[in-house]
This record gives structure tokens, sequence and C-alpha cells, in this order.
């Protein structure tokens, strides 16, 4: 359209996947700030059985399956952008070849303080074919959960009792930055993922206590990685609760899997780690007027766009665009969500202001969802808006000539090191 830069956005992960254009008056300042690895190609079939038949650190699946009993396949929720249903069935190829029978096999949705799922998510995450053969369960953090000991750091572990029932626990997830770990992925499916309650929330104050000494453990998208002692804390209960084997992928902009990692729970997630800081880093883009922040990937997640995006302003302050449409809206969240006006869970907190360099944040979505947006902003400070036309209209008030603008793909996944 004439006059107009045009930006084309993905959104509504697991809801179809499509693009969400908006256009920008022509004398703004644009610039789209694209993540390292957004282009990377799709892994093919391939390149998927190299990484099945070469796992790092550990025998195959296939090796590591012989003789076992009872196999749990533990995955991520739909808060999570990995393709699991394009995973699973090289999974249960190799299982097959070891002689597994299916009724050895149960799927259990690693949800850690989540909502539980329905059928109609386990379809979105494992596809129709695996509810026909198999059965499917939820992860209950407040009940049926065996103790194990505590980590060095003095975290109480128990794990979900099914899952520490069989002798072979596998678990596909994918490696992206993680507002608290640093990177997601590795253990992380074992805690939060199957833990207790009071186990992740043990494990989640290590977090408070690192900021408080000013070493890492929150709001570190993709830095401190080695250092940080949730990932840390993760990677021993991992360990305790024995984790065989784990499938981690990493995506691009279109929550396709460019790469995936394979093996021994520790050394391939170190070695996803790798790749993974440089597909999803980020040129820093500074002293915007304005940032259009999207969130897709994590899109029931959307205040994780929120840190990169306010980093962009300028010191004097600007406009943060949040954009999230998610039918969904924001996950339900049992440790840190609300329950009441004034009530929460554990963890919760209230925010009482915006983020530094936050003059006005506009929360764009077709889909409101008023109690969990004061995880994003006080609820008094939040400009809502349904469509691009009213976000523009609040813009081009305030900056009717010149802007400087940046524009962020999926803020829920990219980082910039700090």
């Amino acid at each position: 359209m004439a006059g107009f830069n045009i930006v084309k956005l993905p959104q509504l992960a697991w809801y179809g996947d499509t693009e969400f254009t908006i256009e920008l008056p022509s004398s703004w300042d644009v610039t789209v700030c694209y993540m390292r690895g957004h282009g990377r190609p799709k892994l093919v079939d391939d390149e998927i059985r190299h990484a099945f038949s070469h796992p790092i650190g550990s025998p195959t699946i296939k090796d590591l399956a012989k003789g076992k009993k009872e196999v749990v396949i533990l995955f991520d929720d739909l808060t999570r952008p990995t393709p699991v249903a394009e995973v699973v069935p090289y999974v249960l190829e190799e299982l097959e070849a070891a002689g597994i029978p299916n009724e050895s096999i149960r799927f259990i949705a690693a949800l850690g303080a989540h909502r539980a799922l329905t059928r109609i998510d386990f379809v979105k995450k494992l596809g129709e074919a695996v509810l026909e053969r198999f059965p499917v369960f939820n992860h209950n953090p407040y009940e049926n959960c065996t103790y194990l000991g505590e980590t060095s750091r003095g975290t109480p572990v128990s794990i979900n009792s099914e899952v520490m029932s069989c002798d072979l626990k596998i678990g596909i997830g994918s490696i992206v930055p993680h507002a608290a770990a640093s990177f997601g992925g590795g253990g992380k499916i074992i805690l939060p993922g199957v833990a207790s309650m009071d186990t992740i929330a043990a494990n989640h104050a290590l977090a408070a206590r690192a900021r408080e000494r000013g070493r890492s453990g929150s709001m570190t998208h993709g830095v401190g990685f080695e250092e940080n002692e949730l990932r840390l804390d993760i990677a021993e209960v991992a360990k305790m609760a024995g984790l065989d084997i784990k499938v981690d992928a990493i995506i691009n902009n279109n929550r396709e899997m460019t790469a995936l990692f394979v093996g021994e729970p520790l050394e391939a997630h170190l070695e996803g780690v790798k790749l993974a800081r440089e597909v999803y880093i980020t040129e820093l883009v500074g002293d915007r007027d304005i940032v259009i922040s999207n969130a897709y990937a994590k899109g029931t997640e959307p205040f994780h766009a929120s840190p990169l995006g306010a980093r962009m302003l300028n010191e004097a302050g600007g406009d943060l665009v949040l954009i999230d449409n998610t039918p969904e809206g924001l996950i339900t969240h049992y440790l840190v969500g609300s329950w009441g006006k004034d009530i929460g869970g554990r963890y919760w907190q209230r925010r009482s202001r915006l983020l530094p360099r936050v003059k006005r944040i506009i929360l764009l979505t077709e889909y409101l969802d008023r109690a969990e947006a004061v995880r994003i902003a006080p609820f008094n400070l939040i400009t809502w808006v349904k469509t691009w036309n009213e976000a523009l209209e609040y813009l081009t008030g305030d900056y009717p000539g010149e802007a400087k603008v940046a524009v962020i793909p999926d803020g829920t996944i990219q980082y910039i090191p700090e």
C-alpha cells in the first residue's frame, strides 16, 4: 500500500499459525529486528533420523529401551513452541525396534504449574494417531508425587509417581530463551515439568535469592547460563529422577524445527544451548520512540515480550506495543497467576508500574484476558485495543510526522546479550 511500511508477523501459534499484517507510515524510520536464525530451514527426514541415530553422550533410544518394562514419554504444553507431533513418530519407531509393546508406553504432559490440557490440546501437541494408540495423562503437581530427597541447594524433590514407576524416561521439548533459567529445554521437562508444587516453588525461589545477590537467576533471557542457579538445580533434579534421554528442538521465527539435539539430558542440552545462543540472538536497535513487540511462540505468556521491547526504547521513554492474538488467553499458572482481585499463587506479585523507558503500553489483542493481564502491567496503565488501526490511531496522534520504530517479530523468544 502506498505511503506505508508493511510488516508481516507470525501469530496464532497452535491456532492456525497465520500472519498478522501491520502498516506503518512511510515517514517513520522502521527497523524489523529479526533474530539471527529467523530464516533457518526446516529439518527434513534424513536430518531428524541422523539426530536419533547419533545421540550425544548416550546410546540410542532403541538400545536404551531393550529389556525395559515401562516407558514414559514426557512432552511440553502449549506454552512452548515444540512441534512434538513431528518428533514422536521417530521416538515410537525406536521403541518398536526395541520390542516395546504399545501397552507399556504412556505419555505425560509436563505441565509444571500450568493448567491441565484438554483432549483438543493433546491432539495439537501429539497428533490424533497418538491419542488413538496410547494413554495420555496430565501431570498433577498437588498429588501423587514421590519424594526423592534434597538437592545440594536444599530443594526438596518430589516427582510424579507415574513417571518414577517407569524404567525408561524420555523427554521431548525445545530450547528457547527463558526468563529465569537463561534457556529452557534439558531437565526442565522434569523440573518444573513433572515436579510437585513444593519442589517447583523451592526451585523458583533460587531466582529471587540469586537476584538479591546480583547473580543470574531472574529475567535473564539467554544470559548467564553457565552459572544460573535455577538451571543447575534443575539439572541435578533431572539426574535424581533418572531422566534417561532428552530430545530438544530449536526453532525459527515460523515455529519450524531447524535443529534437533538428542542424547544424555545434560550433555545434549549444553550442546543445544551453544546453537541456541546464535539462533535467537537479536541485534540491539536502541533509541526508538516506538517498539512493537509480537508475542507468538509463547503467546500465552506475552509478558516475555516486554523486557526486550523496553530495552530498545529511548532513555526519555516511548510507546511499547504488545501484539498478542492468542484465543486461549494467558496461561493459567498456579504458582504466580491471579486467583482473584487481590489474591494469587504463592509467588504472585502485583505490578505497580510500567517497565523502565515505557511511557505507555498498548496491548493489541482480539482476545481480552483482563484477569491475567496484570502479569504484563498494572491493569489501569494498559491501553487496550483490538485492531491494528486502533493502535495506529494512538501512535500517529503522538507521532504525526517522523518516528523511530523497531518491530520485533517474536519478543517471547528473541534475546539481546547483556
